[in-house]
């Protein structure tokens, strides 16, 4: 027999709930409510984190070196992109911090930890593409976090869901581009 939300008994006891608070006070913001697995939670975020960085270094360096005719748009384009993932990255660590542990900024582990690639691209179209590919990635791996973390961590849940937002439109600009610079549109109208 399974309870529903009615039949479960809502704590309302202020007295109980201050005493909760003073207990654990080494565990910081996680307290008896959290639903999650702490442990997997940082472990999947410093993934996330990974993620996020290598996809700083990617759009930062094309943002660099992507050079053509109509390159500045583009270049302007990927240096947004960089920006709007480093902020994504200091969410996600902030976090891991949060949660008790430490964010994982060692540059050694960051490809083996990352969803993502780091694909340089041979010209302004393919390092479109690899952005693109990289935003589809994103979101995808983050749709699947949103369902696994549901009520058990909708802290984590609300904040992947805003990156996955961001990363949703990054990837809508990426194909934009690419229709834009391949003149033909990749995705059927509908």
């Amino acid at each position: 027999m399974t309870q529903s939300a009615k039949d479960t008994p809502f704590l309302s006891d202020v007295k109980t709930l201050r005493e909760r608070a003073r207990l654990h006070l080494e565990d910081g913001a996680v307290t008896s409510s959290y639903g999650g697995d702490v442990a997997k939670t940082i472990e999947i975020l410093q993934s996330v984190l990974a993620t996020e960085l290598v996809c700083v270094l990617r759009y930062t360096q094309h943002s660099i070196v992507a050079s053509g005719i109509s390159s500045q748009g583009v270049k302007a384009e990927f240096a947004e992109h960089a920006k709007e993932e480093q902020q994504h990255a200091m969410q996600v660590a902030e976090r891991i911090t949060q949660l008790g542990g430490v964010p994982d900024f060692n540059p050694s582990g960051l490809l083996s930890k990352s969803a993502s690639q780091f694909a340089p691209g041979k010209d302004l179209v393919d390092m479109i593409k690899e952005n693109l590919i990289a935003e589809r990635i994103a979101v995808e791996h983050y749709s699947e976090l949103i369902r696994y973390f549901a009520d058990h961590d909708p802290t984590t849940r609300v904040m992947i869901e805003g990156i996955l937002a961001v990363e949703e439109e990054h990837a809508d600009d990426m194909h934009d581009l690419l229709v834009a610079h391949q003149g033909k549109p990749m995705l059927p109208n509908t």
